[in-house]
């Protein structure tokens, strides 16, 4: 049976993942958190899954790549220089990182990039997301995702489109550009709506996470397919053959 290692394995992910692994038909190689060796791990696992934080996120990699452990990354809030890191640990070993590991979501992304590829730049785009209180990156790395098939969809790139958190005078709406906004509050798992808005009509693609353990679940099966595959960057959408 495939070996799994846990980066971040004592936090609401890691525990997660830790108790859907039987259930996928897969082992447990062993956790690390802060403080704890890394190395050795990388070392006894078929696959590693990254749940940690930001800042561990490149020694991680390096870590990965000197043992030639395939890795999936579910960590959020990443910086251009991370994901060059992600880049350049994908020419030695398979990588796939996503900001969702939700299999439903994974589908959600692909409807949006197919809605927008086919509706006109009349049709406004609004991603609203929701999570629990203690969530500390916004907007959420799921958003992101979910703008970022959006703009793909139009042929450009979520950094020539996106707008945050509109708040005073902020004048008409600039046609073509895909906003973002984020609520937090209470023990929300994680819910996303992807507004198109037309005169007169508005569709509405939404995704609500109502348990933990579908993030799990989705983890686990990214970890077994990826354990295969040669060096690369992958995404969800690989796993799901979209």
């Amino acid at each position: 049976m495939t070996a799994i290692g846990i980066y971040g394995s004592s936090g609401r992910m890691g525990r997660a993942i830790a108790d859907q692994i039987a259930a996928e038909g897969a082992t447990l190689a062993g956790g690390v958190d802060a403080g704890g060796d890394p190395t050795a791990l990388a070392r006894v696992a078929d696959v590693l899954v990254d749940f940690s934080t930001p800042a561990a996120l490149e020694a991680h990699l390096a870590i990965a790549r000197a043992a030639r452990t395939p890795i999936v990354i579910g960590t959020t809030g990443l910086t251009q220089a991370q994901h060059q890191a992600i880049d350049a640990a994908a020419t030695e070993i398979a990588v796939l990182q996503t900001g969702n590991t939700s299999l439903g979501v994974t589908l959600l992304a692909q409807l949006v990039r197919e809605a927008a590829a086919r509706l006109g730049p009349d049709w406004d785009i609004e991603i609203v997301e929701s999570h629990h209180r203690h969530k500390v990156d916004a907007p959420s790395g799921t958003a992101i995702l979910l703008g970022e098939a959006a703009a793909t969809g139009r042929g450009t790139t979520l950094s020539e489109l996106r707008v945050d958190g509109r708040a005073g005078l902020t004048g008409a709406r600039t046609e073509g550009t895909i906003g973002m906004a984020s609520l937090r509050g209470g023990s929300i798992v994680g819910d996303h709506t992807v507004m198109f808005a037309s005169e007169g009509e508005r569709i509405e693609l939404s995704h609500l996470a109502q348990d933990r353990s579908i993030f799990a679940r989705g983890a686990v099966r990214a970890a077994l397919w990826i354990a295969g595959q040669p060096a690369g960057r992958y995404r969800m959408g690989d796993v799901l053959g979209l």
